[in-house]
């Protein structure tokens, strides 16, 4: 029997590797027949140094900025033939939400990830948020490694 994902996840940070990861995910929910949940989560220890990012400017900047670009990406999804698309913004820890909070609230069952994010010091002291999701998801887990022609992402 054929594997059917019906809601798959994409995580986006704005890095390249997410971008293919993305455009990856579109195409296999195209494939599936799927629900593509776009999600984006905001790391608030980033702003753990600064006034309290609950009521700062830095918060409504970051919040508008990730907004902006889930409905670029939902707006893609759509005019690439995708008619169930959600999109979500969080705050938190974007492993755990990735990894568990997300796959259980949305009923996952496919997560799809860039193999690097943006956040080089994090990878560097405790590890990727894609390794971390890879370990701890009760989902399938995709890496995605290549873009849409299969070529090596630099």
């Amino acid at each position: 029997m054929l594997q059917e994902y019906k809601r798959i996840l994409v995580a986006i940070d704005g890095s390249k590797a997410a971008d293919h990861a993305f455009k990856k995910a579109v195409a296999v929910a195209k494939r599936n027949d799927s629900e593509l949940v776009i999600a984006h989560v905001i790391d608030t220890r980033a702003y753990q140094s600064f006034t309290t990012f609950e009521g700062g400017s830095m918060q409504n900047n970051a919040k508008d900025e990730a907004n902006r670009t889930l409905n670029e990406y939902e707006r893609y999804a759509n005019n690439h033939g995708l008619e169930k698309v959600k999109i979500i913004l969080e705050f938190g820890s974007p492993k755990s939400i990735i990894a568990k909070q997300l796959p259980k609230q949305e009923k996952v069952d496919l997560i799809m990830l860039g193999a690097t994010g943006l956040n080089a010091v994090e990878r560097l002291f405790i590890g990727s948020v894609s390794e971390y999701v890879i370990r701890h998801a009760e989902s399938d887990v995709l890496i995605v490694r290549t873009d849409l022609e299969n070529e090596a992402i630099d």
